[in-house]
């Protein structure tokens, strides 16, 4: 794959920035100093909280949140940020958070899910699912998922979960999430070796999840391509970037919602790479993309549907 074409240079530069956070050994080092790595990283792209966004840090039944407010929301937005499962948390995405909460208007709850090898499958979404039915308890309106890369997996199981729960589910925005494809057929194999996520790597997060690194089968709650049945999920808006290996979980996760008679779309973002949400205030086509996810999340939160 010729990423030089693909790739243009401001995205390069950010790839560059993001490789010079992590040391040669950085693998082989323990989860706690990964974490601090991960966390180094994220740090050095963080920009500022808008001044009009409040933040509270708050347990949601016994899981630890970070609620940002402007004003006086009529909706929540259920946050799960990425990692792998393994590293980031509530400050990892802070800035994301309060940035769509500005943008947005809405609550954002942000949660901090307990965490691999500590804590296997199912705990995160154990925790996920106890701070969302937290919400719906805590708040009036409806709620809208979002999440990025694994938190993107744990809000799509929490949207299949909640099927005949609850009618406050208004919708999810999925960012490259990786839903449990096939590792060895589309884009796992295109881009296998992309940069910022190879396959390989995807493989040790998805074991490292797993008591003995045996993956479960036939389970939603770890992968919601997965499941069975696809109907009465939430409207669903997939967001994707083009030179990744989890890229085509959210074409066929889109695909099976519309076959079950739901409503999803798909955006797929050229020449842009997983992680790319730090990308945004200095890459244009990051920048872009997050427009369009803001969009995305106000659009559903008002239950109105702008793809058809």
């Amino acid at each position: 794959m010729d990423y030089e074409m693909l790739i243009d240079a401001e995205t390069w530069d950010f790839i560059q920035k993001t490789a010079a956070c992590f040391p040669a050994d950085t693998a082989e080092r323990s989860i706690a100093e990964q974490r601090a790595i991960y966390d180094a990283m994220a740090e050095s792209f963080r920009a500022p909280r808008p001044d009009i966004v409040a933040c509270t840090d708050r347990e949601a039944a016994g899981v630890p949140v970070r609620i940002y407010q402007a004003g006086h929301p009529t909706r929540s937005v259920m946050f799960c940020h990425g990692g792998g499962f393994v590293v980031g948390g509530l400050e990892s995405h802070d800035d994301v958070c309060a940035e769509i909460c500005a943008q947005t208007g809405y609550r954002v709850v942000a949660v901090d899910y307990r965490l691999a090898p500590e804590h296997l499958h199912p705990a995160m979404f154990e925790d996920a699912w106890a701070a969302f039915e937290w919400i719906l308890a805590q708040f009036d309106g409806g709620v809208v998922l979002a999440g990025d890369s694994a938190g993107a997996n744990l809000c799509a199981a929490v949207a299949h979960h909640a099927r005949g729960k609850t009618d406050r589910l208004l919708g999810q925005v999925l960012i490259y999430g990786a839903f449990g494809g096939d590792v060895d057929a589309g884009s796992y194999v295109e881009h296998a070796d992309a940069p910022m996520l190879t396959r390989d790597e995807i493989l040790f997060y998805q074991r490292i999840r797993c008591e003995g690194g045996i993956l479960p089968k036939g389970d939603p709650t770890f992968a919601p391509l997965h499941d069975s049945d696809f109907s009465d999920l939430p409207p669903t808006v997939l967001v994707t970037a083009d030179c990744d290996p989890v890229r085509d979980d959210s074409r066929i996760y889109r695909d099976r919602i519309l076959a079950a008679g739901g409503s999803a779309h798909w955006i797929n973002e050229e020449g842009l790479v997983h992680g790319y949400l730090r990308a945004r205030h200095s890459v244009q086509r990051a920048r872009d993309s997050f427009e369009r996810i803001s969009v995305a999340i106000e659009a559903l939160g008002q239950e109105v549907w702008p793809y058809d």
